[in-house]
């Protein structure tokens, strides 16, 4: 696949979502954004203040999780949390899906749960983006798809294929979302992604935004061909 390295490092969500990240791996996380030219840098919402400051008057953008890393609270609650994000500077959202209610079969529940994340998140500025995650290791193909398509009619941007706490994207998954989505939403693989070659089978298989903790070495390595 021909793909420059700074196209590719347009594609990177650079990202550090562990519970025990402290200021100074986030610190460190949006100084190699800067310095790589990552898309966005993506962290849980209680670092977003820090994050915004970080990367002032720079070309990377902050992304911050939502109902992150279950899904499984209360609707007003992950708008509030999105409404919460955007306020303080976020430009981007990966908000988690309710799983439970997907696999019980409450498709109404799961629409409004990400209705009510796109809502908030288009409350300050129509261009913030959610990005919604499926959490694909849990779920039958069927099921994959009919998140896919409640997200899409759900108003959102992009599916994102999983936390990467509960398992990694695959080529098959993305092919699947890309195929179930169409052209016009964005597909995100996460989870599992630590190498160029990583990479580039995602994008090949129709991912147009990559979340890893990797990105440094996998521009590095990009760099190295």
């Amino acid at each position: 696949m021909e793909i420059s390295e700074k196209q590719l490092a347009r594609m990177i969500d650079h990202t550090l979502v562990k519970p025990n990240a402290t200021r100074g791996d986030i610190m460190k996380l949006c100084e190699e954004a800067k310095r790589y030219g990552f898309r966005c840098v993506c962290v849980n919402s209680f670092y977003v203040p820090l994050t915004v400051k970080l990367l002032e008057n720079t070309e990377v953008k902050v992304c911050s999780t939502v109902g992150f890393p279950s899904g499984a609270v209360l609707p007003e609650i992950k708008a509030l949390e999105a409404k919460g994000a955007v306020e303080i500077g976020a430009s981007e959202l990966d908000m988690m899906i309710n799983l439970g209610a997907l696999k019980s079969g409450d498709y109404e529940a799961v629409k409004r749960d990400i209705e009510t994340v796109v809502k908030a998140a288009h409350s300050k500025s129509r261009g913030v983006m959610v990005k919604v995650i499926i959490e694909a290791g849990y779920l039958t193909d069927e099921e994959k798809v009919t998140a896919c398509k409640i997200a899409k009619e759900a108003g959102a941007d992009f599916v994102k294929t999983s936390t990467g706490f509960t398992g990694g994207a695959t080529v098959e998954d993305v092919k699947l979302m890309r195929r179930t989505v169409g052209k016009e939403m964005g597909v995100k693989a996460a989870g599992g992604i630590r190498t160029l070659k990583d990479a580039l089978a995602m994008i090949e298989a129709g991912a147009n935004r990559i979340g890893t903790s990797s990105g440094v070495s996998i521009i590095e390595e990009a760099l190295k061909q």
